[in-house]
């Protein structure tokens, strides 16, 4: 049984929210799909290990029937990338704010390719945990400036507060071959990123022979919250193309 409702003239958009955030990252950008009907479901990313998490996103992609456009935000998009695993009915690959990786590459060293990114000075010290790993937080006071500056300061306030954290292991792990050298991809994200820096981003969607490549002046790492309408527009143009 697919775990959405399919139609026929529409493909599924799954999201995949990245580290430090959750599925609520999407909430001003599914209303928008759900009005011009297209089916949505916003999967609870682990955000444990490139493989395990997209392992776990490519379960889901399984029970859903007919085509699907897959949007990955941050380290969203090292899973997408990872997820497909052959599915053919994964159509498009859209990177909001996102990890492109090549194989062997991994989102640490992405995003230290060219300068820019301050969010190794932001995080809190490494949390323990009892397998030997450690999980990765922003800061709570610096989480407005870092991560979400274009977002009212309550609305940031809120996300700090209920971030999510992911393993240092996984920011470190080694991507597999990319999706991305065989689905069409689309990529969108901000020229205030200061987890991604805008060089980065350009450099992998040139790479990945974007179909499209938008660049919101002003924005910050999250696209998806300061201006969702942008984020909409770009999943409705790549779906309508399939």
């Amino acid at each position: 049984m697919s775990i959405v409702s399919a139609q026929a003239d529409k493909p599924t958009i799954v999201f995949v929210h990245g580290a430090f955030a959750d599925s609520s990252s999407w909430n001003g950008v599914l209303p928008r799909l759900v009005t011009k009907g297209y089916p949505t479901v916003a999967v609870a990313n682990p955000l444990r290990s490139v493989k395990s998490d997209a392992d776990y996103i490519a379960s889901a992609l399984k029970d859903i029937d007919g085509s699907i456009v897959l949007v990955g935000h941050s380290y969203g998009g090292s899973v997408i990338t990872n997820a497909v695993n052959g599915n053919q009915n994964v159509k498009a690959l859209i990177y909001v704010a996102a990890f492109a990786p090549d194989a062997d590459e991994t989102a640490v060293e992405l995003s230290g390719r060219y300068p820019g990114s301050t969010l190794g000075e932001t995080l809190t010290p490494p949390v323990g945990l009892p397998d030997g790993s450690n999980d990765l937080y922003i800061q709570q006071d610096k989480f407005h400036a870092q991560f979400a500056a274009d977002v009212p300061p309550n609305d940031a306030q809120l996300m700090a507060l209920t971030q999510r954290p992911i393993t240092e292991a996984a920011l470190n792990e080694a991507s597999g071959m990319p999706a991305w050298k065989s689905t069409p991809s689309w990529f969108i994200y901000g020229d205030r990123d200061l987890n991604i820096p805008e060089a980065v981003h350009s450099f992998m969607a040139e790479r990945a022979n974007s179909k499209e490549t938008v660049v919101v002046n002003g924005a910050s790492h999250v696209v998806m919250v300061s201006h969702p309408d942008a984020v909409f527009e770009i999943i409705d143009q790549a779906a309508t193309t399939l």
